[in-house]
């Protein structure tokens, strides 16, 4: 086995955490639904509840999968292939006020 990055490790933890896609979530949420997902099911098993749903669900695991790790490349600081910029100035993920603010990830 090889060792993973820690921004899979915290990916694979928002993929199996409560938070919804849909929903526009501050950083705050996101990291702490990772700690959360990673002290109940620890790095090994959050990436065996993944492997599970691409097996049960592809085509969903994959879209959840996206979001999960455009969310956790935003907590960095990091832009995604993809993803549409977003601003952290206000602490959430899709960032300033509804007139300026670009939107939030939104899978379709």
């Amino acid at each position: 086995m090889y060792p993973r990055s820690v921004r899979a490790i915290q990916a694979g933890a928002l993929f199996v955490s409560a938070l919804q896609r849909g929903d526009e979530l501050k950083t705050s949420q996101i990291q702490r639904a990772v700690a959360v997902a990673l002290d109940a099911y620890g790095d090994a098993g959050c990436a065996g509840r993944v492997a599970q749903e691409f097996g049960d669900h592809p085509e969903t695991a994959a879209v959840r999968m996206r979001w999960a790790r455009a969310a956790v490349a935003i907590l960095e600081g990091q832009s995604v292939l993809g993803a549409r910029r977003m601003s952290a100035a206000d602490g959430s993920v899709s960032g300033g006020n509804a007139a300026t603010k670009p939107p939030a990830i939104r899978s379709a």
